[in-house]
């Protein structure tokens, strides 16, 4: 039946616009969550992606340097609607994120913790562990079609939980594996699984097929790359001007954008690999918060929507507390700005190329084994979040919050056998959690 199923109708790009706005509001989960929430939506639900295509560009965001989640968002953003579509797409998939660290950074540096925001994390941390699980199942079950790519992932999985190998080394050795795999046995790493382009087709047909010509806009051009590459670049030295002029000099303002266009380029591996940096920087060598405002930041990030290393917003806004309300604020801008800057570049810029590599072998095989190494670190990060959910005192029997297992379990089951709406799974989880601490002998 999924063969003869119409396509669907055309996104207009105010559609779109709605989209990526709701998305950038309930964007829980860091990286593998949002992928998944992605994935669901885009490719499954509104079909507006083929499986093949999106997990192509996930694998080029991948190996960039900065929050690959936000990255894909621009990407799919660009694919759509050109250059104004990767904008909107990646500034609303973070601006959400940043009004919301704001109002909270304000509320923590204000009053302290609230019950109700604590509550309410609660019971979007369940939801958070089904939404992971269920992205593993539903990427490898599509993506693992040989015991090699079956290999790789369980081997990805096992250097992240057990060696505790650095995510950059995970990807770098895939990608090492697929480049050899495509040369010695490549039916297997073409993307097919060795059966050859039986499996790409049986999917109901996506707005951006994987046999749709790539648009226009997405082509290779010279002169657009050059185009981009100087605005983007005048567009950072621009701001970083001004801030330099309204300071005289390097200040609070021009250190964070300075700094922080110095960490855009140094995450390779996520926030998870980049926030040792950050930490030495931002608590020890510059004092603009306090170890413990770290960790409390980083606990707001993980269970906040948006990219988790949007915790720069919370780093830039303590930073600025310490002079002024107003600069609180700037600051959050400024290190948002930064941070993010270098993410559209390298898709405006390198999106193109890797559009004109979907049939070549020697792109497409590394590409294809990192699509197996991500179900592993899905599978690793779903680990992490459970852990720490369902166990937060250490991982023990009678530590166990029973009640956070059981919202886990009940959330995977609505997403997996009744596919509920993940924003809707959220918003439940969410309300559930509040009810618990208005009806503690109930819930």
């Amino acid at each position: 039946m999924d063969n003869v199923a119409a396509k669907p109708a055309e996104a207009s790009f105010t559609e779109a616009l709605k989209f990526w706005w709701k998305l950038g509001w309930v964007s829980f989960g860091g990286p593998a969550g949002q992928i998944a929430l992605m994935h669901t939506e885009l490719v499954e639900r509104r079909r507006w992606i083929s499986e093949k295509r999106y997990l192509h560009a996930l694998n080029y965001c991948m190996v960039l340097p900065g929050p690959e989640a936000q990255q894909l968002a621009t990407y799919i953003g660009w694919l759509l609607h050109g250059t104004k579509g990767g904008i909107a797409a990646g500034a609303l998939f973070v601006l959400p994120s940043l009004f919301i660290l704001m109002a909270l950074a304000f509320v923590y540096l204000s009053f302290g913790h609230l019950p109700a925001l604590a509550a309410v994390l609660w019971g979007i941390k369940p939801a958070v562990v089904a939404i992971v699980l269920a992205a593993a199942w539903r990427i490898g079950r599509r993506s693992l079609k040989s015991g090699w790519l079956w290999a790789i992932a369980g081997l990805s999985f096992i250097g992240l939980t057990l060696l505790g190998l650095p995510f950059p080394l995970i990807v770098l050795g895939a990608a090492a594996i697929g480049a050899l795999g495509g040369r010695w046995r490549p039916a297997i790493f073409s993307g097919g699984g060795g059966h050859g382009g039986t499996l790409a087709r049986s999917h109901p047909p996506a707005l951006i097929d994987d046999d749709t010509p790539t648009p226009a806009h997405a082509r290779p051009d010279r002169r657009r790359l050059l185009r981009y590459l100087l605005t983007g670049i005048g567009l950072g030295v621009a701001v970083l001007g001004v801030l330099l002029a309204l300071e005289g000099g390097i200040g609070l303002l021009s250190r964070i954008g300075l700094f922080f266009t110095q960490a855009a380029l140094l995450t390779f591996g996520g926030a998870y690999a980049v926030l040792p940096y950050v930490y030495q920087a931002a608590v020890v060598q510059y004092g603009w918060l306090s170890a413990h405002q770290m960790m409390d930041g980083l606990a707001l990030g993980e269970a906040t929507p948006g990219p988790l290393i949007m915790i720069v917003a919370f780093v830039g806004f303590v930073a600025g507390w310490q002079v002024d309300p107003l600069i609180a604020v700037a600051g959050a801008c400024v290190a948002t700005f930064f941070t993010f800057l270098p993410s559209f570049l390298f898709i405006l810029v390198g999106g193109p190329l890797v559009e004109a590599t979907h049939d070549d072998l020697r792109l497409t095989a590394p590409l294809t084994a990192i699509t197996a190494a991500v179900v592993g670190v899905i599978l690793n990060l779903a680990l992490f979040f459970a852990a720490h959910t369902i166990w937060p005192a250490g991982v023990q029997l009678a530590g166990t919050d029973v009640a956070a297992l059981l919202l886990a379990l009940a959330a995977l089951l609505a997403l997996l056998r009744y596919e509920v709406s993940v924003i809707r799974l959220i918003a439940a989880c969410a309300a559930i959690g509040l009810l618990r601490l208005l009806l503690p002998g109930v819930l």
